[in-house]
């Protein structure tokens, strides 16, 4: 998923790549099916930007260097661990 300001990669509409919203351009507004196609690609992205926030907040895992199932597990927990921590 990718903001507006993204540009390639969709070159087949029918399977993209990325996933982008709807851009208006100054003859054409959007429709209300764009315009709640956008609301859901910005609510996707901003979980996504969220959680990415979190992870880089834990900076242990710059120097993560574990199997790919451990490092699954610990990230599981951080996750675990931020969310009681938010929720407070």
């Amino acid at each position: 998923m990718a903001d507006l300001g993204f540009l390639g990669l969709d070159d087949d509409p029918d399977n993209p790549v990325i996933i982008t919203g709807y851009r208006a351009a100054r003859d054409r507004r959007l429709t209300a099916a764009q315009k709640e196609a956008n609301k859901l690609v910005a609510r996707e992205r901003a979980a996504n930007e969220h959680g990415f926030g979190d992870l880089k907040n834990w900076r242990v895992l710059t120097n993560l260097r574990l199997n790919a199932r451990h490092a699954n597990a610990l990230l599981r927990a951080l996750l675990v661990l931020t969310r009681t921590e938010v929720s407070r």
